[in-house]
């Protein structure tokens, strides 16, 4: 499955309080109603705190 385009991930992140750590992004994001392939992209995320927004979305253009 491709990974999730940033932007898209944003969208289910919205009110998140940073920093945050992986294990709190992805929590969020669910509770937002995020889709599998959401879900599987942030479970790919490094296990890191993350400060703002765009590090999160730095992440995941890292991700292979």
């Amino acid at each position: 499955m491709a990974k999730a385009n940033p932007i898209q991930v944003q969208k289910f992140l919205s009110g998140m309080d940073y920093p945050a750590d992986k294990d709190d992004i992805v929590k969020h994001a669910k509770s937002k109603g995020a889709d599998d392939n959401i879900m599987q992209t942030l479970q790919q995320l490094p296990d890191e705190s993350f400060e703002t927004p765009a590090d999160v979305s730095k992440a995941i253009g890292n991700i292979e």
